[in-house]
């Protein structure tokens, strides 16, 4: 047994000395990665943009492995990495953290930097993710997950844990066709959920039974072709009338308050109108699927700026998809086809107060 306890004690201070040499290798002055350096947006009033960073899988969350972390990295073999792989749609909660749908996976990621925690969500089974689509939050940090080929929406808690799934039939289809797009209004205690191939919206209570349906389909004013992302604010509903090339806003009732976008050639067209979100100063952001870009326009639907542009570095997309502004002006973006999450800040004017958006 002396050889073999020997040649055990051999391999694991083999181990210590090879992660010891990684360790001081990976802290060598040459081997450190530059700084990414991205200029800064000015823009009119002292508002300005500026990129932050990017983050494509759990390794960006757990950013320090301990030393013995790393020498059972090397005994057992390092552990999973849970990459983006076609991540669609983005929201955050009070905490901080990021949730992302992946319907390449199919699965949802729980980002949590400020805790530098990560959590993996798959479901298999009887209520099975199929293609997690988009994500809302609502004010207790439970968070609502469309899946457009389930035909439902999946419910979890603030700890992620499921919960319940809304539009389960008896032979364990969806009662949606296409659920997409999807905003909670806690106060009134309702859920909006766009069902792209039924072109209309579906109000629910909040135990999911249905209240009444906006829409139809068409191109007049309160009709939709094929509407997808779908945002609540201050009463409003901002709704990404996609093959009509547009945004809808309107009132709860389903009456129509601005159009942005369309056929109209004196109005902007959409190529590809995809996420949206809205600033802290009201400012609407509107994702352009097929230019790669992100436009940001005022109340009156005149484009203020924009950013983005085709490619692999920072501030480029490839294929963008969903959007999400926290109320510090941090901007997410999903960068779909480079499996990535995009962050960057907006500082609104010096007068603006912090955190006034609902």
């Amino acid at each position: 047994m002396l050889p073999t306890r020997f040649g055990n004690l051999c391999a694991i201070a083999a181990l210590v000395l090879t992660v010891q040499g990684l360790s001081t290798a990976a802290s060598h002055p040459n081997k450190e990665m530059p700084p990414v350096n991205v200029p800064e947006l000015a823009l009119s009033g002292g508002r300005s943009l500026r990129y932050e960073r990017s983050f494509a899988s759990d390794r960006d969350v757990k950013l320090k492995r301990g030393f013995w972390t790393r020498v059972l990295d090397l005994v057992a073999g390092p552990p999973e990495v849970h990459n983006l792989v076609r991540p669609y749609s983005v929201a955050v909660d009070s905490r901080g953290r990021v949730i992302v749908t992946d319907p390449g996976i199919p699965a949802v990621h729980v980002f949590d930097f400020a805790r530098q925690k990560y959590k993996f969500i798959f479901r298999d089974g009887k209520e099975s993710f199929r293609a997690p689509q988009c994500v809302a939050v609502d004010s207790h940090d439970n968070f609502y997950v469309t899946d457009s080929e389930a035909g439902k929406i999946f419910v979890f808690d603030a700890d992620s844990n499921f919960r319940r799934a809304i539009g389960s039939l008896k032979g364990g289809e969806g009662f949606f066709k296409r659920p997409t797009g999807i905003a909670i209004d806690d106060a009134a205690q309702r859920i909006y959920v766009t069902d792209t191939v039924r072109q209309k919206i579906f109000v629910l209570d909040i135990e999911g039974s249905v209240l009444k349906t906006i829409g139809t389909n068409g191109a007049a004013g309160g009709e939709f072709n094929f509407p997808t992302e779908l945002k609540l604010v201050d009463h409003e509903l901002y709704v990404v009338d996609a093959m009509n090339f547009r945004i809808q806003i309107l009132d709860l009732e389903g009456h129509v308050r601005t159009v942005l976008g369309g056929a109209d050639p004196e109005n902007l067209n959409f190529f590809r109108p995809k996420g949206i979100a809205i600033d802290s100063e009201r400012n609407l952001y509107v994702v352009d699927g097929l230019g790669d870009m992100v436009h940001v326009f005022d109340r009156e639907g005149r484009l203020l700026y924009y950013f983005g542009g085709s490619g692999t570095g920072p501030e480029e997309f490839q294929l963008p998809a969903g959007l999400f502004i926290n109320r510090d002006d941090q901007i997410y973006v999903v960068d779909s086809f480079n499996r990535r999450i995009q962050v960057l800040r907006y500082e609104a004017a010096k007068q603006q107060v912090r955190g006034a958006r609902p």
